[in-house]
């Protein structure tokens, strides 16, 4: 069972298809890794407007937008986002407005043309020097555009933390975790002693640290962090992940598990000097993966896939290597 809804079957989990799954696995050769890397591709996850690993979070949380009777999504992220950019995109197609809250970060080319695809999105920007003006300005924003009426009380936006790392938007990963178990039991991989995932927000780790206990993996997730805007140690996810558990259980899905700061590794150790800066090894790992025609992007996948370089053998056992980046046609 790849699913979430044929695992708990009763369960109260409303779900919108974005994409396909299974996404592929294969050996990952060609890079001089001193490991027995795999790499499973969620770049290609999507229904054409944008790919990557928003959109599996994307299919649980537009339905409950819709739950909650809002037309409008508020969410956060760097001027860069690729999370503000899937919201925009498949919000659009689902009948919903989405509003972003955008903070300042390292300029290069990559971010200029993500910013002239938010600006091409239909997305309503407003843009902030630091993440504490746009704490101060988030309660403006929420009312700003509320939905108003003299019968009802004012309908705010459903707010959405950055990447979309909410227990709603963790089901994504979640389902992806049974999905990697189903592949390991299809003998399509090994089963990974280790998931090297780049943690920019916390829903894809915490998803997936949930999601292959309920699988009955042994498989240990590496979230490598790159960001410094907020907490993103292994206590922070774990919490993540325990939420994501009690939700399944309020919507009636028997799950049981506690998970604590032990079940997996948060290290910032590959960030750089802050959210978005280049470092030597995600440059390394670009330029490697370009003669092999992978796509990586430097603030996320990079850094991810760097990590796995350094630590070679020192990772024990099969290592999954998640990419996440899903360039899409233009906005």
């Amino acid at each position: 069972m790849t699913r979430l809804g044929d695992r708990f079957p009763d369960a109260d989990l409303p779900h919108v298809a974005l994409g396909t799954a299974p996404t592929p696995v294969r050996r990952l050769d060609g890079l001089d890794l001193d490991a027995e890397v795999w790499i499973k591709d969620e770049g290609v996850f999507g229904d054409g407007a944008w790919g990557g690993n928003k959109v599996r979070k994307l299919e649980w949380i537009i339905p409950e937008a819709h739950r909650r009777g809002t037309s409008t999504l508020f969410t956060v992220g760097g001027i860069g986002t690729h999370w503000g950019l899937a919201a925009a995109l498949y919000g659009r197609e689902h009948g919903l407005h989405t509003v972003l809250g955008l903070v300042d970060q390292p300029v290069d080319d990559h971010v200029r043309e993500q910013l002239r695809r938010l600006d091409a999105s239909g997305a309503t920007l407003h843009r902030y020097p630091s993440v504490g003006r746009l704490k101060v300005a988030a309660p403006w924003i929420l009312a700003r555009h509320a939905s108003w009426s003299l019968r009802s009380p004012p309908r705010l936006p459903y707010y959405l933390p950055a990447g979309g790392s909410s227990p709603v938007g963790s089901l994504g990963y979640v389902e992806a975790s049974l999905e990697i178990a189903a592949q390991v039991e299809a003998g399509l991989m090994p089963e990974p002693a280790t998931i090297v995932t780049a943690v920019g927000s916390g829903g894809t780790a915490a998803g997936l640290l949930l999601g292959l206990r309920l699988a009955g993996l042994r498989t240990r997730v590496l979230g490598v962090v790159v960001n410094d805007s907020f907490r993103l140690d292994a206590v922070t996810v774990s919490r993540l992940a325990n939420r994501t558990a009690a939700l399944l259980r309020d919507r009636g899905a028997d799950v049981s598990i506690d998970l604590g700061p032990d079940d997996l590794t948060a290290s910032d150790e590959w960030m750089g000097a802050t959210y978005g800066a280049t470092t030597a090894d995600g440059q390394a790992a670009l330029d490697r993966a370009a003669g092999i025609d992978l796509e990586l992007e430097p603030v996320y996948t990079a850094k991810a896939l760097g990590a796995v370089r350094t630590l070679g053998r020192d990772l024990d056992g099969p290592v999954l290597f998640l990419q996440t980046h899903g360039p899409r046609p233009e906005a």
